[in-house]
């Protein structure tokens, strides 16, 4: 028991993670985010829909990076005593960053759906695909997703202890990853079906395997990049609301730190994926 005892308080400790880490990785995903917007806006090839909300998309992990980069940058600036400043002040400084955290949290994953049903309709209704997603109605699009994802970060921190809310967060994540599942593993599913009629025609079975084995792995990047850098953090909120005072959720809450990391890894992982 005193073996399994001290085992326990080890795992509680969490992890000790040093602040240049959230710098570089932080410094790492600007640089690329700003590289996918920039060669979208500079290249008249890429203004259209589909390129827009990847655009969206990499302004939104852009902010995730700037929000924990400030934040880091305060920390340090506070903790060698650079920066001085009153403890109101940093209260406020603090509420203004976690909103901004918040909001690129929700546009983030708010346009990870978008671009999913985009490329649905891509796919299933290719002959009416300009008339579906105009000009107008990818603006009106992205227009939405940054004025809910403001509103609703504004709602989040100023009542973040309801566990209402932290209800809300979590069913929003969670109907994220269930769009997604759909509309990839439908997508998924037609494409084989395609490849196997093509392959039957031309009687290479090796193409069928090939493509299938593609386009298995793709799927798997795409789903398992979002739930392995997004879960962990939700299932955080996900103890938080159940079971706050249990000894073995306690010790989860102290691995927070290594969840914002993920987070911050799926802002750099998303310009190589998409």
């Amino acid at each position: 028991s005193n073996a399994t005892a001290g085992v326990g308080g080890a795992w509680c400790q969490g992890l000790d993670i040093p602040n240049e880490l959230f710098l570089t990785l932080g410094l790492v995903s600007l640089v690329e985010n700003l590289l996918v917007v920039a060669a979208i806006l500079k290249n008249r090839n890429l203004h259209s829909p589909m390129y827009y909300f990847i655009c969206c998309l990499a302004i939104s992990d852009m902010l995730v990076s700037v929000s924990n980069l400030a934040e880091t940058l305060f920390m340090l600036l506070m903790e060698h005593g650079v920066l001085v400043i009153r403890a109101s002040i940093v209260r406020y400084m603090d509420n203004v960053i976690d909103m901004l955290i918040c909001s690129s949290v929700v546009s983030s994953l708010s346009f990870l759906g978008v671009i999913a049903v985009d490329r649905y309709i891509t796919i299933f209704y290719a002959l009416r695909y300009h008339s579906i997603m105009t000009l107008q109605r990818a603006v009106v699009t992205m227009a939405s997703v940054w004025l809910a994802s403001t509103i609703s970060s504004t709602v989040f921190i100023t009542y973040y202890r309801n566990n209402a809310i932290l209800l809300c967060l979590i069913g929003f994540f969670l109907f994220m990853l269930v769009l997604m599942l759909v509309l990839y593993i439908h997508m998924f599913a037609l494409a084989r079906h395609h490849v196997r009629s093509i392959s039957s025609q031309q009687k290479q079975p090796t193409i069928y395997r090939t493509s299938s084995l593609k386009g298995a792995v793709t799927l798997t990047i795409l789903l398992g990049v979002f739930f392995i850098c997004w879960g962990p953090f939700f299932f955080h909120l996900i103890l938080i609301v159940t079971c706050p005072t249990n000894p073995f959720c306690t010790c989860f809450f102290s691995y927070f730190n290594l969840f914002l990391i993920l987070i911050i890894c799926n802002s750099v992982v998303d310009p190589l994926i998409y």
